[in-house]
């Protein structure tokens, strides 16, 4: 019993809070962007997504384990890929790039939702347990949101990006490209994991959530401070 009562007394339990809100925020950033690609999919045509299921809030529909602990290290990273045929497309190539471009518009327009959310919080909201809570979740939502969107929009295959660029090309390059995309995506998460991305996603990181904070009139440095629940602490 002493030796429990030590580790209770030594375990960082608002870092071991810290940690389940940024999860539960990269599962809710995660399952928006694949369910806008099936959606946008399925409105064009394509049912494919719909008859795997994945056409859902669940998060373990969507979940690639990768991707999560990136988004929870490196604050970017991706989802089990939804299925898409674009056959079923009256444009292909075009309804690919528009079904690519949904899954990070998703990401940011939910980011922005967060950051007013949280602004609201900030200039309205009393002190209490429930809003210092509030205000990291949303901060976390606000992060992890706008570093999935812009790694995604790298036109590097398999990304988003690629997707969209690779519309702008010849359609006999553009099918040669695809043929390939799973090999160049293993070369793709080798150079998250050396950082390759790392300064310049955090460069267009920064400003892109402070153009949001200038918006909703949110401090952006108080943004980022609450993404930590113990360093919120100490605004108060």
């Amino acid at each position: 019993m002493a030796s429990f009562a030590e580790f209770a007394q030594r375990m960082d339990w608002w870092g071991l809070v810290t940690l389940l809100i940024s999860a539960l925020s990269a599962l809710l950033c995660i399952t928006l962007h694949e369910l806008s690609h099936g959606f946008v999919a399925w409105r064009l045509g394509d049912p494919t997504a719909k008859q795997a299921g994945r056409l859902t809030l669940n998060p373990i529909k969507h979940l690639d384990p990768v991707g999560l602990v990136m988004m929870l290290i490196a604050k970017v990273g991706w989802a089990r890929p939804v299925p898409v045929d674009m056959r079923y497309f009256k444009r292909p190539k075009q309804g690919m790039a528009l079904t690519a471009l949904a899954g990070p518009a998703a990401n940011f327009l939910t980011a922005m939702l967060a950051v007013g959310l949280a602004s609201l919080i900030w200039h309205f909201g009393s002190v209490s347990q429930a809003s210092l809570l509030a205000l990291c979740v949303l901060s976390n939502i606000a992060l992890l949101g706008v570093g999935m969107g812009l790694f995604n929009l790298i036109p590097v295959s398999p990304l988003d990006g690629s997707k969209i660029m690779f519309a702008l090309l010849p359609s006999q390059i553009y099918y040669k490209i695809l043929r390939y995309e799973r090999f160049v995506g293993i070369v793709l998460i080798v150079l998250v994991l050396l950082g390759v991305f790392s300064r310049p996603l955090s460069f267009l990181m920064v400003h892109t959530l402070q153009g949001m904070c200038s918006v909703v009139r949110m401090p952006a440095d108080v943004l980022w401070i609450c993404q930590d629940v113990s360093a919120i602490l100490n605004l108060v």
